[in-house]
């Protein structure tokens, strides 16, 4: 059977240092879990420090790149996927994992978490950001999840994967 792929959408350049330590923390976990982490590839924020905790831990990594090169690839995707799809790649993130988590939150966050519930996707959020938890709990209250931390996202991917017989 094949491993899960999870999805760790966030912030590049805009991304907090609470996202950044979180997004480190659930790259850490998800290798801890045998899993696969898919990012947006950057070497910059949320992506970045996912993949570094994945790898830092063995863990496998995808990035899905906006460019039709590997300039700003992360030093830490051992499978870069390289698109020239600028913002569409939001969608092949999406429909490429098998869980979201949405780690803090940016315009094109936003865009990927509503691309996922279009697509019956659930969605982790793991952010400070109440307003936008709210807006996406009240758009699709089956699929969205609030974590407080990452091993609550991780604890809740877990029971995703279980009652979706993915693993």
């Amino acid at each position: 059977m094949r491993k899960p792929i999870i999805g760790v959408m966030g912030p590049g350049e805009l991304a907090t240092e609470t996202d950044i330590k979180n997004a480190y923390e659930l790259g850490k976990l998800i290798a801890q879990e045998g899993w696969i982490l898919l990012t947006g590839g950057r070497n910059v924020g949320v992506m970045d420090a996912a993949s570094k905790g994945a790898k830092e831990f063995g863990g496998l990594t995808i990035g899905i790149l906006p460019d039709n090169n590997t300039k700003n690839l992360s030093e830490f995707i051992d499978i870069p996927i390289v698109t020239d799809l600028g913002n569409a790649r939001n969608n092949i993130n999406v429909l490429s994992s098998d869980v979201i988590i949405a780690c803090g939150m940016g315009l094109g966050t936003a865009s990927e978490i509503a691309l996922a519930l279009k697509n019956n996707k659930p969605v982790i959020f793991l952010n400070e950001n109440p307003e936008s938890k709210h807006f996406f709990k009240q758009l699709s209250p089956n699929l969205v999840t609030l974590a407080i931390n990452p091993q609550k996202a991780i604890n809740n991917v877990q029971k995703m994967l279980n009652d979706n017989h993915y693993s």
